[in-house]
């Protein structure tokens, strides 16, 4: 549930904005003062805000310069005054509507709907993508660390997983049982080589259609192992 907090020094203004936008499923809070509403604003998290310009202790404008200091929450200011200027020093300073007074609640409450779902599509457009290696019908997620073979998910221990994605990151490369062993297991089982051909060995029953003819992980006798692009 979107969180909002509305800073309107008019209180029935307050309380009309506040129940429109709860019956619309939205959390609301209201402050009448400005400088409590700033302190809360940075404070405190919340989805958008709803700024009176006329207040007591700190201004709208004040408010909203300094939110943009510190957050990039949707700012809607709503106020009497209908000068082009308050419009354009309100926008300058950061706010991404304006809205006069007397205005119908089925607008703020559709004009808040717009900003918080336009900001929710920018914050997860900057999401990072997860990390995925995709070769011949294998796909690795090292950011989910899942593995899918011909799009099924198939279950990996966390060496299997990590031995499988090293060799999958260096395709065509041949590596020694030594080298694959520093590499995966360092010093938790040293002198124990074996462990990669049997890692090897149950790594190919989840990924090969024939372990006898393997399509990927191929054995270079007498040196190693790669996979193969």
């Amino acid at each position: 549930m979107s969180k909002v907090l509305i800073i309107e020094d008019e209180v029935a203004i307050a309380e009309l904005e506040k129940d429109y936008l709860e019956l619309s499923g939205f959390e609301v809070e209201t402050e009448n003062d400005g400088m409590v509403g700033l302190k809360r604003a940075l404070s405190e998290d919340f989805d958008m805000f709803i700024l009176d310009l006329m207040l007591p202790g700190v201004d709208g404008f004040e408010i909203c310069r300094r939110i943009r200091e510190e957050k990039n929450t949707p700012v809607l200011m709503v106020s009497a005054k209908k000068d082009d200027i308050d419009k354009i020093r309100g926008l300058g300073l950061g706010a991404d509507d304006y809205i006069t007074k007397p205005f119908s609640p089925s607008e703020l409450v559709a004009r808040v709907k717009a900003h918080l779902a336009r900001y929710e599509r920018l914050i997860g457009s900057n999401m990072p993508e997860n990390d995925v290696i995709e070769i011949r019908g294998i796909r690795i997620d090292k950011t989910a660390r899942r593995v899918w073979i011909n799009g099924e998910e198939k279950q990996f221990t966390t060496k299997e997983f990590d031995l499988l994605t090293f060799l999958a990151q260096n395709p065509n490369h041949v590596f020694t049982k030594e080298e694959l062993f520093r590499e995966i297991w360092d010093m938790e089982s040293i002198g124990d080589i074996a462990t990669v051909t049997v890692h090897i060995k149950k790594i190919r029953e989840k990924v090969e259609m024939n372990t006898n003819k393997p399509q990927y992980i191929e054995t270079i006798w007498g040196v190693g192992y790669r996979f193969r692009l």
